[in-house]
């Protein structure tokens, strides 16, 4: 999948194996791409070689929470009585245009 912010477009992968759940963006260096994970509340930076951008969506991947720049070991948790949650990890900085309530479009790749 690609999501396109205001001046790039960025790689997103879906994290639907155990591996990839768990490692997410573990220990890389110079994040270029972002990880989405469905049905998810909770995410955590330990391990994490650098600061990202969590996002947090409801089931219409409406925008309803916006961290920026969480440093490592940290622990986000989304705190709403919503079911379908997911939560969308990006590079540092590419969150800047997004606002509570904004809507993500996701493009498929070919």
């Amino acid at each position: 999948m690609k999501l396109k912010t205001h001046n790039q477009t960025i790689n997103i992968k879906k994290a639907t194996d155990f591996k990839t759940r768990l490692f997410g963006l573990m220990g890389q260096k110079d994040i270029q791409e972002g990880i989405l994970f469905p049905k998810c509340k909770a995410i955590h930076t330990f391990f994490m070689k650098e600061e990202i951008d969590v996002i947090g969506l409801n089931e219409e991947n409406q925008v309803i929470y916006i961290y920026r720049n969480v440093p490592k070991n940290k622990i986000i948790k989304i705190s709403t009585p919503e079911k379908k949650t997911s939560i969308l990890e990006l590079p540092k900085n590419t969150s800047k245009n997004l606002v509570i309530g904004s809507i993500i479009n996701f493009k498929e790749t070919e």
